[in-house]
């Protein structure tokens, strides 16, 4: 069966440096962190002092206050961001076929805010206070579940919960479900929020987080000798998913074509990169071949790019060995040295971060680089954007437990 080609023909963006994909786009290419001095918890307790919140954030425009009240955080992320996607898609769902239209989003941790609101509740108020909604809050894949019954859509609907590596694993599954006439239209993505007691402490109890405390700002160093550990974040990123003839016919503005996707396993440790770098190596080269391409036609890397000492070392060797010589040549940048790492939402962001670069023809940049790693010695486009004419795109997500994922954009071409 000859496969269907996919496109990207919509995008929603909330996140701690712009709640619009325009107003991300932009700062983005200005260089804007999104890290700053906690506010919704007391850190005092905490070696960590910084993260990437979301601000402002309202979701009045596609929630009333009754459904806020019975959704968790990251569900009401997904709902908007869907939202946002689909008004920018121009698509009108009363007009589609709704049982091939699905919608694919992943989380890493779900509904951490309910798990801790319900546990207090029934810690100081009793088990008969505890809200009848709290599992249909909690669940990760109620994300996807609400954007479906929010919007009617009625085809595939599935979560994806690998860790770092959702919202990556999400739009290649929804690729997949395209190629293959399972669906015309897929709405995927990432969300997360799990800025919370526990979620913010279990990642600074294993050492996993940044402590360069002094200067929010330039909290997140990926590629930098002085990074220390990753900038938690939150938010989500959503794409359109359309098959090739069906957005011709509705004559839709094409961000980028998907043209590859790789996904396999480290099998090496529940948090720690393999040092070789053989899972992450294996993976780009699945997305590359996948996408009937060389290597060297790859012309820049969204990077997973953490910040964290491990995680930039071997992703770096990973480029290296899946690249050869080309490996000095392609460009490389970590956005999530300006939104921090928004863990299952990160691939989301980063995948609408490649199609603006391949429309705009610019390269965000790797802010708070400063002082050159031995071990992290390629270009990653340090502290200024960069014009350049992007065909091939790679998009790069490594999660606890092992799970890689790449995708591979294409700028579209009938």
């Amino acid at each position: 069966m000859m496969k269907r080609r996919v496109v990207i023909t919509g995008v929603g963006v909330i996140s701690p440096i712009g709640n619009t994909a325009e107003s991300f786009w932009s700062a983005l290419l200005e260089g804007k962190c999104g890290g700053d001095y906690i506010k919704s918890i007391d850190v005092s307790l905490y070696n960590c002092k910084v993260a990437a919140e979301v601000k402002q954030f309202d979701p009045s425009k596609y929630l009333n206050p009754k459904q806020c009240k019975k959704t968790d955080r990251f569900a009401q992320f997904a709902i908007c961001g869907a939202g946002m996607a689909l008004e920018d898609s121009g698509l009108e769902v009363s007009q589609e076929d709704v049982t091939r239209f699905g919608v694919l989003m992943g989380t890493g941790i779900g509904g951490l805010h309910t798990i801790e609101e319900q546990c207090q509740v029934m810690q100081t108020k009793g088990a008969d206070r505890i809200s009848p909604f709290t599992i249909p809050m909690l669940i990760g894949n109620m994300a996807a579940g609400l954007v479906s019954i929010q919007y009617g859509l009625k085809g595939p609907n599935t979560c994806v919960s690998t860790a770092c590596a959702s919202g990556t694993h999400s739009i290649g599954d929804a690729f997949r479900l395209i190629q293959h006439d399972d669906a015309d239209l897929m709405v995927a993505g990432g969300t997360e929020a799990c800025i919370t007691y526990l979620g913010f402490g279990g990642f600074d109890k294993m050492g996993a987080l940044t402590t360069h405390n002094d200067d929010p700002k330039s909290s997140s160093r990926p590629f930098d000798q002085t990074r220390n550990g990753f900038l938690i974040g939150e938010g989500c990123g959503v794409v359109i998913l359309e098959e090739l003839s069906h957005a011709l016919k509705r004559n839709a503005r094409i961000y980028a074509e998907i043209v590859g996707y790789g996904l396999n396993a480290d099998a090496n440790h529940i948090t720690a990169p393999d040092p070789e770098a053989d899972g992450p190596t294996r993976c780009i080269l699945r997305a590359i071949h996948d996408a009937g391409i060389k290597p060297e036609e790859i012309d820049y890397i969204n990077a997973h790019g953490t910040s964290t000492p491990l995680n930039d070392k071997v992703e770096t060797l990973a480029i290296k060995k899946a690249f050869g010589v080309h490996a000095r040549k392609v460009a490389i940048s970590s956005t999530k040295s300006m939104t921090g790492h928004l863990l299952g939402a990160a691939g989301g962001v980063e995948a609408v971060a490649c199609a603006y670069a391949i429309t705009q023809e610019r390269i965000p940049p790797t802010v708070n680089y400063h002082t050159p790693d031995p071990d992290c010695d390629l270009d990653y486009v340090p502290n200024q954007a960069r014009a350049a004419k992007l065909k091939y795109v790679l998009s790069n997500s490594f999660g606890f437990g092992g799970h890689n994922a790449a995708i591979c954009f294409k700028k579209f071409e009938v």
